[in-house]
């Protein structure tokens, strides 16, 4: 049984692109490793400059002065630079997960010149609540709806019973679901807490 989960939030554009972003990076810093440690091992320069451009690319920065950076090299690398914050940040923020937690309505009928028919958020999540505290092991009970599923965590006060008493308070929710004429949702069951029955003294 599982619990409310994290939504994505995330388009499949954004997604690729990051991972593509990433594939690249780790690429790179797989490949210039590889080049490191071939220098250490005592490797010819010549040809891991060949293959890797490492020197080229340092002796032409390493050769640079105050004369080669124009206003239009300004110009060119701070557009550069500031098209790259706005695409890697957007790419970022679409790339962050956010808590799937929407709770609305559940339209039974469509509108039509007599209305429709709605049940509310909170009467779904009651009636699942009421169908599991009627299992004798179950001591408390809360739920929440969410778009395709309801969600219920339970605190139980018979530990032992738990592979047991999960499925079956499952199965008391969906019934109360067709009881009530009610879509099937997706019924999801959570273990909130233990609460022990007090022990019994014998006199």
């Amino acid at each position: 049984m599982k619990g409310p989960g994290l939504r994505s939030g995330r388009s499949r554009p954004a997604v690729a692109i990051g991972r593509l972003l990433a594939v690249v990076f780790a690429l790179a810093l797989v490949w210039y490793g590889v080049m490191v440690v071939l220098l250490a091992l005592k490797f010819r320069p010549g040809p891991i400059d060949a293959i890797s451009g490492y020197r080229t690319a340092f002796d032409f920065l390493a050769g640079l002065t105050a004369r080669d950076i124009t206003p239009t090299v300004r110009a060119i690398i701070a557009g550069a630079g500031v098209l790259c914050l706005i695409v890697f940040g957007v790419v970022a923020y679409r790339a962050l997960p956010r808590p799937y937690r929407t709770r609305r309505p559940l339209e039974l009928t469509e509108a039509d010149g007599h209305g429709d028919v709605r049940v509310t958020a909170r009467a779904i999540e009651r009636l699942a609540e009421h169908a599991a505290r009627e299992h004798p092991g179950v001591s408390s009970a809360s739920g929440r709806f969410a778009t395709d599923a309801v969600t219920v965590g339970v605190g139980v006060h018979r530990p032992g019973e738990l592979a047991e008493l999960l499925p079956d308070v499952q199965r008391r929710v969906r019934s109360q679901l067709e009881r009530h004429e009610l879509p099937v949702l997706r019924v999801d069951v959570t273990l909130t807490g233990l609460d022990f029955e007090p022990r019994r003294e014998i006199r």
